[in-house]
């Protein structure tokens, strides 16, 4: 634990620092926009059966032409999905009259078949909203409107991919060089993605995007948690989320002013080619690397951070020799080689794993539930993703305070708790009250940001230095897991309606209690090794008998000077 002393020397809230975390937040503003570009890029048009060609109603008033070869459903709307075989002249009939096919007014009215067909011809959309998305152009919809769903789950399985991938290259290669990969990759796919032929190349292109946000999140923060003191780490962390936050809204508003989805798709990846620019300044976490037995670069970044905060002399006092001192329990315990199956090797290591995978997943999985479809609300997208994005600013508030006052444990358990229950409400709202389900909405999809934030802070304070990118890795593939199956609870929902929301408030609810098993991390310096994680871990199971055993202790004295009385 002795590098926390090590970074105070040099300057642990410096111009260094302040520099750092704010290069490293920047392209954290854009990873909404790829998580939930599938809102704008996929939304889904006004489309209905276009008319056969050189047919008899080519002439005739666009509207006119839609009643007489598109029936309508039970909502009175234009069918989606089929035509009549043939126009239907007789529904312009009045008092008798049908107009014919050549234009003349028949006295008589001969209906013709309504015999119906699928769209043969292709689809009519209405592009007065969006000039362009991925379902007008390759016309995913009908039965091909699954295949919306699996770009996203595509993209999700690369984030997933990219946890583990990215998690344990880290770990054994650095931050910071899987980092740069990351930026290069998310822009290259992005810009690839914008120009895809064909659906499937867009989703390969989306799939490696999703891998590189997962390496840019879980080195972004561990760059930024094990360069930074013991008692900033909650508002930094909160901060860093802040920039997500902002994201959602940068989102809502590139989407309104570029309605086409290949531009739009551009606009959010181009930035990270400034990102893989500058981050060539980053330094590697001198924590790995001295747990990594790279001493000699270690003390190199110290003292490049020592000069950049102004205190050159005290950065000059650090050498090896100094930092082998030191950090000798520490460097003991992370020899040899480190691998995920360390995250179940010790008890406290176990509990700690598994009950942040249950915690991610069900955070995620609610999280998406809610914020992936935002047509299903019923009021204009752009104006819910602006409502969903801001009110993440109020509940990370609270979530940071919380967090400082009562702790991490009470605060993670709390804010999955309440989604659960927000969640489960909407189930007794009628659907005709869209306000009041949409307001719920919003206030289970704040709680659920709340998670989230304090996951991320959470868990890079659980999992000690030597694993902790392989232990954030395992968790985001538990996160991303979660995500992919999201959208897939809404198709046993066409059959039973209640069903996904059920489930949607279940699952938080369910982990909200697993959270309790956690060790509490407040005020207390990050671990580097796994001995440092079981200590923690025993401590505070000690302290809890010690308290159970004054309780019982008071409870016999009470009980015997009763009975002495």
């Amino acid at each position: 634990m002795a590098f926390g002393d090590i970074l105070e020397q040099v300057g642990s809230t410096g111009r260094f620092q302040v520099v750092h975390v704010t290069l490293l937040c920047a392209p954290i503003l854009m990873m909404a926009s790829h998580n939930l570009l599938q809102n704008f890029v996929a939304a889904v048009p006004p489309h209905f059966c276009r008319a056969p060609k050189n047919s008899s109603v080519a002439h005739l008033d666009p509207q006119v032409a839609l009643l007489l070869t598109v029936p309508l459903d039970s909502a009175g709307k234009p069918s989606k999905c089929q035509r009549y075989s043939v126009p239907q002249w007789h529904l312009l009939a009045g008092n008798g009259t049908s107009v014919e096919a050549g234009g003349t007014v028949s006295s008589t009215l001969d209906p013709l078949s309504a015999d119906l067909q699928g769209c043969e011809e292709g689809w009519e959309y209405d592009v007065t909203e969006m000039s362009s998305t991925i379902i007008s152009e390759w016309n995913l919809v009908c039965s091909s409107r699954s295949l919306k769903q699996m770009g996203q789950s595509v993209y999700m399985g690369g984030v997933l991919v990219g946890a583990v991938v990215f998690g344990g290259l880290s770990d054994r290669f650095g931050r910071r060089i899987l980092l740069l990969i990351s930026y290069l990759l998310m822009a290259v796919g992005g810009t690839c993605a914008a120009f895809s032929p064909t659906f499937h190349l867009f989703c390969f292109f989306r799939f490696l995007c999703g891998m590189a946000l997962s390496g840019l999140v879980l080195n972004s923060f561990s760059l930024i948690v094990e360069w930074i003191p013991t008692h900033v780490r909650t508002v930094v962390g909160t901060g860093s989320g802040y920039c997500y936050t902002m994201g959602q809204l940068i989102l809502a508003g590139m989407a309104y002013f570029i309605r086409d989805w290949r531009w739009l798709t551009l606009a959010v990846s181009l930035p990270y080619y400034i990102a893989f620019l500058y981050s060539w300044w980053f330094l590697e976490s001198s924590r790995w690397l001295i747990l990594n037995g790279k001493s000699e670069e270690a003390v190199k970044n110290l003292r490049t951070v020592a000069r950049i905060n102004g205190r050159r002399a005290e950065g000059e006092k650090i050498n090896t020799e100094v930092l082998q001192e030191s950090m000798k329990k520490e460097m003991s315990c992370s020899q040899g080689t480190h691998s995920a199956l360390d995250l179940l090797r010790t008890p406290a290591m176990r509990t700690i794993t598994i009950s942040l995978c249950f915690v991610w997943f069900a955070t995620s999985f609610a999280y998406y539930g809610l914020s992936m479809d935002l047509q299903k609300f019923g009021v204009d997208i752009y104006l819910i993703q602006v409502i969903f994005g801001a009110v993440d600013i109020p509940a990370k508030v609270v979530i940071t305070v919380s967090m400082s006052m009562i702790g991490r444990r009470p605060s993670q358990s709390a804010a999955i708790i309440l989604a659960g229950f927000m969640i489960l409400a909407n189930l007794l709202v009628p659907y005709d009250m869209q306000v009041v389900r949409t307001t719920l909405a919003v206030l289970g999809k704040g709680c659920l940001a709340a998670s989230f934030s304090c996951c991320y802070l959470y868990s890079g304070e659980l999992f000690p230095t030597i694993i902790r990118q392989n232990g954030m890795g395992w968790v985001s593939m538990m996160a991303r897991l979660g995500a992919m199956v999201a959208p897939l609870i809404l198709i046993p929902g066409e059959a039973l309606a209640w069903l996904p929301g059920l489930i949607y408030g279940g699952v938080p609810i369910l982990a909200g209690g697993v959270a309790l098993f956690l060790p509490e991390t407040l005020a207390m310096p990050l671990p580097d090794t796994i001995q440092d994680a079981e200590e923690r871990s025993l401590s505070q199971k000690s302290s809890k008998s010690l308290k159970k055993g004054d309780i019982v202790l008071k409870e016999a004295n009470n009980s015997l000077l009763k009975e002495t009385v």
